[in-house]
């Protein structure tokens, strides 16, 4: 790993929360926050991928890079894979950081974090991972679990990733954070293949990858990132953010 990027996916058309990315949160658009928190990670430079002109107007505004892609896309996977061949046709960067545009709480840390698991020339992916410790939260289906066996201290090598409350018996349980490191030729690689069996399943769709016998290692940090996907968690975000 010598050039990493940080890419976030961002798209106007959310159901429970239209225009999500402009949403205001203490006179800055979201976008802009989340681009804030990837650009001190300090890492490498910080792209939004966007599918809205506002979307790039706002970042741009802000002193940041945006690209304008597809409105097609199904994915954030999809968004970055076309993002990067816009904004490093050459191949500069080899490796891939996608921080959600939803995520504007997101730890500097944790997107640090993600990048410790590719000075492993065996990992093709690597996530993030936090202890649960509420316990509501064990049976809960929207807290996916990841399933994996520890390979050294804080990290562990992904066997699955569930909704279901796993694996059985006494031992700590991770709530799987959707923030993504790519090699760049297994972002492309992983485009590329079509949705699977148990990602369909369980509407994960990390598990192509696992199927299609790609590694995922996961870093274990200390919190979860609040996800913007409701009014309700906007001004959760609101609160967050007023707090620092």
């Amino acid at each position: 790993m010598s050039a990493p990027i940080v890419l976030v996916p961002a798209r106007m058309s959310s159901t429970r929360l239209p225009g999500k990315p402009l949403a205001d949160i203490h006179g800055e658009p979201m976008i802009v926050h989340v681009w804030r928190r990837a650009v001190e990670a300090d890492v490498g430079p910080v792209v939004v991928a966007a599918d809205d002109i506002e979307i790039v107007k706002a970042v741009e505004k802000a002193g940041g890079h945006a690209v304008l892609t597809g409105t097609h896309h199904q994915s954030g996977s999809d968004r970055i894979f076309e993002a990067i061949q816009l904004c490093d046709p050459q191949g500069k960067h080899d490796t891939i950081v996608n921080v959600q545009g939803d995520l504007p709480t997101i730890d500097a840390a944790s997107v640090r974090a993600s990048l410790r698991p590719m000075v492993d020339s065996a990992v093709d992916i690597a996530t993030l991972i936090t202890p649960i410790t509420r316990e509501e939260e064990k049976t809960d289906p929207n807290v996916v679990k990841c399933i994996g066996t520890e390979i050294e201290p804080g990290r562990l090598r992904a066997l699955y990733f569930t909704r279901a409350t796993a694996p059985w018996g006494d031992g700590p349980l991770f709530h799987h954070i959707g923030l993504y490191a790519y090699r760049r030729k297994a972002l492309e690689r992983f485009v590329s293949l079509p949705p699977s069996t148990l990602e369909q399943r369980e509407r994960l769709e990390q598990l192509r990858a696992l199927e299609a016998g790609m590694r995922i290692d996961a870093m274990i940090v200390d919190s979860v990132p609040l996800g913007v996907d409701t009014p309700h968690d906007l001004e959760r975000a609101k609160e967050m953010l007023r707090a620092k």
